[in-house]
C-alpha cells in the first residue's frame, strides 16, 4: 500500500484511535515550547556527535552531492522520482573514490498497527581496526522522514535543523528518530491529531533497521529519452538537494562566526595581558 492510500485510510478512519505507538519514545510527549527547545538542543548536540570518520564521509558525500551534473543522473524507469537516480550515481562516485558503497533496499512486513513498506538508502562499510567492519548509513533525504500534516511554526524551525543528509551510525540515526517523533506527537497535539502509523518510531525504525538487500551499481539504468516526466522530476529534485545544502552549510558558517570571533578576541585580549606582564620586567 502506497503513502497516498495510508493517508487516506488513516484519516477516512478518524486517526485510527491515535495510530501511532508511542514505544521506544526516550522523553515522553513534550509538554510545550521548554520541551521543545530542549528536543532542539537534542538535535545540535547530535550533529556534533558524529567521529572522524562520520565527519570525513559527510565532507566527501556533500563534495560529491555538488558535482553531479544533471546530464549525469541515469532514468530508471521506476515512475515518480524518489532520488534513486542520485543514490546510484552517488554510490558510484564513492567508489571511484575508494568507498565500499552500496545501495541498500530495506523491506518489511506490516505488524500491530504498523503498516509495511520499503525503503532505498546507501551504506558504507569503513574499516575499524579495532572493532572491525563499521556499517555507516546515508540518507540524502532526511528530513522528508519527518515531515507532517499542519506542523506548527516550532516543529518546522525544528525540521529544518536536521541534517539535509543524514551520514553516521544506526545508533545515531535512531536519537533523531527519538527526537523527531516526541516533537511530531507536540506539533500534531497543538491542532488535536492524532500520530499517523507511518510517522511512529516503529515504523521510522522498520526503514533502516529491516532486513535489506545490499546491491552495487545497477544494471537497469538508461539515459534520459528528451524531455520525460521521469526527467524533469530527477532534475528538481537535484537541484533542491543541493539548494537546501548549500542554505545548511551557509547557516552553518554564520551560525560559528560569533563563536570564532569570541575565539579570536580572547586571543587578543591574552597577547595584550601577556606582552604587558613581558613589559613590567
Amino acid at each position: 500500500m502506497d503513502l497516498a492510500m495510508l493517508v487516506s485510510d488513516f484519516l477516512e478512519g478518524g486517526g485510527g484511535g491515535g495510530g501511532g505507538d508511542s514505544r521506544g519514545s526516550s522523553d515522553g510527549e513534550p509538554g510545550g515550547l521548554h520541551d521543545l527547545a530542549h528536543l532542539a538542543d537534542k538535535i545540535s548536540m547530535y550533529k556534533q556527535a558524529g567521529d572522524e570518520k562520520e565527519n570525513e564521509l559527510l565532507s566527501v558525500v556533500h563534495s560529491l552531492l555538488f558535482s553531479i551534473h544533471e546530464t549525469e543522473l541515469q532514468d530508471f524507469v521506476r515512475g515518480q522520482c524518489t532520488g534513486s537516480c542520485i543514490r546510484h550515481l552517488l554510490v558510484k562516485l564513492l567508489r571511484y573514490s575508494g568507498y565500499d558503497a552500496a545501495v541498500c533496499v530495506s523491506k518489511w512486513q506490516g505488524f500491530d498497527k504498523i503498516p509495511g513498506g520499503d525503503h532505498e538508502y546507501i551504506d558504507v562499510i569503513i574499516d575499524n581496526d579495532l572493532t572491525g567492519p563499521e556499517r555507516l548509513i546515508i540518507d540524502i533525504d532526511f528530513r522528508s522522514h519527518f515531515e507532517i500534516a499542519r506542523a506548527v511554526d516550532p516543529y518546522g524551525t525544528l525540521l529544518d535543523s536536521l541534517p539535509v543528509v543524514y551520514v553516521g551510525t544506526l545508533p545515531r540515526l535512531k536519537q533523531f528518530l527519538n527526537v523527531m517523533v516526541d516533537a511530531a506527537k507536540w506539533s500534531l497535539k497543538q491542532n488535536s491529531m492524532p500520530l499517523p502509523p507511518w510517522r511512529s518510531l516503529s515504523y521510522l525504525q522498520m526503514k533502516w533497521h529491516s532486513k535489506y538487500e545490499r546491491k552495487g551499481l545497477h544494471s537497469e539504468q538508461q539515459e534520459f529519452q528528451g524531455a520525460s516526466p521521469s526527467r524533469a522530476l530527477c532534475f528538481g529534485h537535484l537541484k533542491r538537494l543541493k539548494s537546501s545544502l548549500r542554505l545548511e552549510l551557509e547557516t552553518g558558517r554564520l551560525l560559528m562566526m560569533p563563536v570564532m570571533q569570541a575565539g579570536t578576541k580572547r586571543t587578543a585580549m591574552y597577547e595584550r595581558r601577556r606582552r604587558r606582564s613581558l613589559l613590567s620586567f
